[in-house]
C-alpha cells in the first residue's frame, strides 16, 4: 500500500473520488459536491484555518487503485465540555472494507496529531461546523442521506472499533412521516400563547433578511450559550449563510417567535438539497443550477429538513416550543407541499432535545457515532457528559 500526503490538484480530486468509490454499490448513496469538500481544505474559503490547520492522505493498493482516504485536523475553536486535555480530530474517512488498510489511515492521522501536541483525536468529523459531515452513521442505513448527514458503508463501524477508538457519543436523527401530524398535547400550549397578544409567532420575510437575521443570532447565542462548546455566532455569519440559502430556502417553513418584538425562539427548515444535488453527481456548474431552478419549479422535492431550532432559556419549559411549532404546522396544514420533516441531529448528551423531538410524534429515523480515541491511554476515557441546563434568569 501506499499512502499519499494530499499536495496536488490532481492527488486533491483523488481525495474526492475515494468517497463514490467506497459507496458505489448503494444506491441510497448521494454524493456530496465536489465544490463543497474542496472548500473545506481551502484556508481562503474555510473560516477554521484561523484557529487550527488540516492535513489529509489518499491510500492506494500495490496495484495503484484508490482504496482509502483520512484528513486530520486541529482547531482551538473545538472545545469539548468536561475535557481538559489537547484533543484532534479527523474525518472524510473512506476505506475499503480491510483493517489493515484502515489502520494506515488511522495511525497516519494519529501520528499527524501527535505532532500537532494533541492528546486524543475525535472522529470522523468535519473541520468545520457541526451540522455537516458529523459522525460515522452506523444505524439508518438503505435511506438517501439528508443535505450535509455523514453517510458510509455499515462495515466501517467494525473497521473504527478494532483500531481502538471508542463511542464518545451517539447522534440521533428524527423524522416524521407527515409534517401535518403533530402530537395532539402541542395544540393546548400552542392556544395557550396564541391568546397572549404579546407573543406572536411569523415566518421570515424574504425582503428583510438582515433583520432576521440579527434575531437568529440573538436566539441561537442565548440558546446555546449554557453548552459552552462554541457556539457563538454572528449577525454577518448569519447573513452570508442566509444569502447562501437564499435560492432553495422557503420562506413558509422559517419561522421565529417573538415577545414584545423581543425574538425569544426560532424554528428553522429548509428543502433538503440532497433531493436535487443526487441528479448532480458532484457537480454544482451552470448546467446543474438550471436543473435546480427546474426541480424546484416542478416540487422534486418532498422533504423538509429541520436546520436549527432554539428558545431562549429564560422561556424553555413554558410550551414556546409547541407554539412556535404548531404556528409552522398550521400554515402547511392541507397544502401538500411536503410529505417528510427530518430533524437535524441531537446528541444523547442533550435529553432535553431528544424529548422535544419525541414530543412531536417523531420517531428515530437514524443513529450516528462521534468516536475518540486517547493516545497512549495517557487519560481514562469518559463519554460526553449530559448536557447541564441553567436555570433561565427571571
Amino acid at each position: 500500500m501506499k499512502l499519499s500526503e494530499v499536495n496536488t490538484a490532481h492527488l486533491a480530486k483523488q481525495f474526492i473520488m475515494v468517497n463514490p468509490l467506497m459507496n458505489s454499490a448503494d444506491p441510497a448513496y448521494i454524493r456530496p459536491l465536489d465544490k463543497e469538500v474542496n472548500e473545506v481544505f481551502d484556508a481562503a474559503r474555510n473560516k477554521h484555518y484561523k484557529y487550527g490547520s488540516a492535513c489529509r492522505w489518499v491510500l492506494y493498493n500495490d496495484a495503484g487503485e484508490l482504496i482509502g482516504r483520512i484528513a486530520a485536523f486541529t482547531s482551538t475553536k473545538y472545545i469539548c465540555k468536561g475535557t481538559d486535555f489537547n484533543v484532534g480530530c479527523f474525518g472524510y474517512f473512506d476505506c475499503i472494507n480491510n483493517q489493515e488498510a484502515a489502520d494506515v489511515l488511522l495511525n497516519k492521522a494519529q501520528e499527524w496529531l501527535k505532532l500537532q501536541g494533541m492528546e486524543a483525536m475525535d472522529g470522523p468529523v468535519n473541520f468545520g461546523d457541526r451540522d455537516k459531515n458529523w459522525g460515522l452513521m452506523v444505524e439508518g442505513f438503505g435511506k438517501e442521506p439528508i443535505y450535509g448527514m455523514a453517510y458510509n458503508p455499515s462495515y466501517y463501524q467494525n473497521l473504527l472499533e478494532h483500531y481502538g477508538l471508542k463511542n464518545y457519543y451517539y447522534q440521533y436523527y428524527f423524522s416524521i412521516n407527515h409534517v401535518n401530524n403533530l402530537a395532539g398535547k402541542h395544540q393546548e400550549r400552542y392556544e395557550k400563547f396564541k391568546a397572549k397578544p404579546d407573543y406572536i409567532a411569523k415566518h421570515i420575510d424574504i425582503k428583510d433578511l438582515d433583520k432576521h437575521a440579527e434575531d437568529f443570532a440573538t436566539v441561537y447565542n442565548t440558546a446555546w450559550a449554557q453548552h459552552e462548546e462554541g457556539k457563538e455566532i454572528t449577525t454577518e455569519q448569519v447573513k452570508n449563510h442566509f444569502k447562501a440559502m437564499k435560492p432553495v430556502m422557503d420562506p413558509r417553513v422559517i419561522w421565529f417567535a417573538y415577545y414584545k418584538e423581543e425574538p425569544i425562539a426560532m424554528f428553522i427548515s429548509l428543502p433538503d438539497v440532497n433531493q436535487y444535488f443526487k441528479h448532480f453527481n458532484g457537480k454544482l456548474g451552470l448546467w446543474q443550477k438550471l436543473q435546480l431552478l427546474w426541480l424546484k419549479k416542478r416540487g422534486a422535492c418532498r422533504k423538509l429538513v429541520g436546520i436549527a431550532f432554539g428558545v431562549v432559556p429564560k422561556f424553555q419549559s413554558l410550551g414556546i416550543d409547541s407554539f412556535i411549532i404548531q404556528e409552522c404546522a398550521n400554515s402547511v396544514k392541507g397544502k401538500d407541499w411536503y410529505d417528510e420533516f427530518e430533524l437535524g441531529w441531537s446528541g444523547d448528551w442533550n435529553p432535553k432535545m431528544l424529548n422535544i423531538y419525541k414530543s412531536l410524534g417523531a420517531t428515530q429515523s437514524r443513529t450516528l457515532i462521534t468516536y475518540r480515541l486517547i493516545f497512549d491511554n495517557k487519560y481514562p476515557f469518559e463519554r460526553h457528559p449530559e448536557m447541564e441546563y441553567n436555570k433561565p434568569k427571571q
